[in-house]
C-alpha cells in the first residue's frame, strides 16, 4: 500500500483502505485552491461530501455539492474539485472502483501548479 498519508499543494490526502479493486482516500482542499482538470482511463470516482462546499466541474459542466451529497465520476469524465469558500477545509470522502489505482492513471488536463502532462 502506498504511503496513507500525502501532502500537496492543494490540501492532503489519506488512505483509509484499498483492496485489488477499490482504494478509498480522505481528502482536504484547502480554501479557495483545487484540484487538476483531470481524467482517468482505468478507474470511477464517487465522492461524498463530508464538510463545506464542493465547486464540482465534471466535462466543462460545474455545480456545487453541498455536505452530505455526492457525485459520481465515470471512467474518462474530465474532472475537478475545489474549495471555493474562504474561510472552511473542504472534506470529502472518495470511493475509486477499477482495475488499477496509481497515480500514472491521471492525465492533467489543466493545473494550477504546473503539473499538466
Amino acid at each position: 500500500m502506498e504511503d496513507k498519508f500525502d501532502r500537496r499543494p492543494w490540501g492532503s490526502y489519506t488512505v483509509l483502505d484499498e483492496g485489488t479493486d477499490y482504494k478509498v482516500k480522505r481528502l482536504e482542499v484547502l480554501p479557495q485552491k483545487r484540484l487538476s482538470y483531470q481524467r482517468h482511463g482505468k478507474r470511477s470516482e464517487h465522492w461524498f461530501i463530508v464538510r463545506g462546499t464542493a465547486k464540482v466541474t465534471l466535462n466543462g459542466v460545474e455545480m456545487l455539492v453541498e455536505s452530505g451529497e455526492s457525485v459520481d465520476i465515470p471512467v474518462g469524465t474530465a474532472h475537478r474539485v475545489e474549495n471555493p469558500l474562504s474561510g472552511e477545509t473542504l472534506v470529502f470522502i472518495e470511493t475509486q472502483t477499477g482495475s488499477y489505482f496509481g497515480e500514472d492513471d491521471i492525465e492533467r488536463i489543466e493545473d494550477d501548479f504546473g503539473r499538466t502532462d
